[in-house]
């Protein structure tokens, strides 16, 4: 009708090589939508059927759609619509507890070959979940998968799930301080996400989304929250205060020392160097151990190589 302009039902059918039924049923269901007007008529086949504008159309439509979310949003929580693990489309599924979703996860992270990516909006970790979580970014990161959280914790903050067996020479996370998180969030290999069901009480459970399109805007969700976090750290170094270790491990490494002689000379391994310095670069924000000085530096965290008086005798 956009094309050839007003038309008579029987018109349509004929132009159309459509059933009586099927453009009577058609002709309702843009009426009702208001996407076409019609004058009176001998009989339904004799009215005369227009179409609308689309100028004045979409605006409508749009309309539609927002009250529709209003009302779903009005109804009944989907927690109590669904009491079990219930199938919603293809690609997402309700898991309706916390305990299922750790189970679900722990499944998964076998499965994780390239990257985790995790939103923490909370100031406080459930004790069940920060102890699931600990093995979890043990087999990960000791996989060599990449993991980046997003928490609402200052990066230089005690490490929360030190308190939940998290050991002082186990792989972290990289870490960035969001000034607010959108949503609670974890995406593994950007092939599975999951969502808590609702996000004031996470006692609901989650949806596991494995839709291509959904799980990828939330992808680009987390990057966008990722790159402004790293922009308000650059915009000010935050201030940290060190531990001994980390004090001591700077100072070795100032006065030209590796990771292998600093090691030796403090009596711990190689990898203890790696992960303190790695912990390190993300209370400070930085991606590099160049970076890493120049924040350092910039702190005046430790005292120039060969002023003062703490030359190190105490860690030899």
């Amino acid at each position: 009708m956009l094309m050839f302009g007003s038309q008579t039902a029987g018109q349509l059918e004929r132009g159309l090589g459509m059933s009586r039924h099927r453009v009577a049923r058609g002709l309702d269901e843009l009426l009702s939508a208001g996407a076409v007007d019609h004058r009176a008529g001998n009989g339904r086949r004799t009215l005369q059927w227009t179409p609308m504008k689309p100028s004045s159309l979409m605006p409508a439509l749009r309309e539609r759609r927002h009250a529709s979310a209003r009302a779903a949003r009005r109804s009944m929580p989907l927690h109590e619509v669904l009491p079990g693990t219930v199938p919603l489309d293809d690609g997402m599924r309700h898991l309706p507890s916390r305990e299922l979703t750790r189970a679900r996860l722990a499944e998964l992270v076998g499965a994780v070959r390239h990257e985790h990516l995790a939103m923490q909006p909370e100031r406080a970790y459930e004790a069940e979940s920060a102890r699931s979580a600990v093995p979890m970014d043990r087999a990960l990161l000791t996989r060599g998968v990449r993991m980046r959280v997003l928490g609402a914790l200052p990066a230089d903050a005690e490490d929360p799930l030190v308190a939940h067996g998290r050991q002082e020479d186990d792989l972290r996370p990289e870490y960035r301080q969001a000034t607010e998180t959108p949503v609670k969030l974890i995406v593994m290999d950007r092939r599975t996400a999951f969502l808590p069901v609702s996000p004031d009480d996470l006692d609901h459970g989650y949806l596991e989304i494995t839709q291509e399109a959904v799980v990828a805007a939330l992808v680009a969700l987390f990057q966008r929250q990722w790159e402004a976090a790293l922009a308000r750290q650059e915009h000010g170094v935050p201030r940290i205060t060190l531990s001994e270790r980390e004090r001591d491990l700077l100072r070795l490494l100032a006065q030209g020392h590796t990771d292998a002689s600093a090691a030796r000379a403090m009596r711990i391994s190689r990898r203890t160097v790696s992960n303190t310095l790695r912990a390190l670069m993300d209370r400070l924000g930085v991606e590099n151990r160049f970076r890493l000085g120049l924040a350092v530096g910039a702190l005046s965290l430790i005292e120039p190589p060969g002023t003062g008086s703490a030359a190190m005798e105490g860690v030899r």
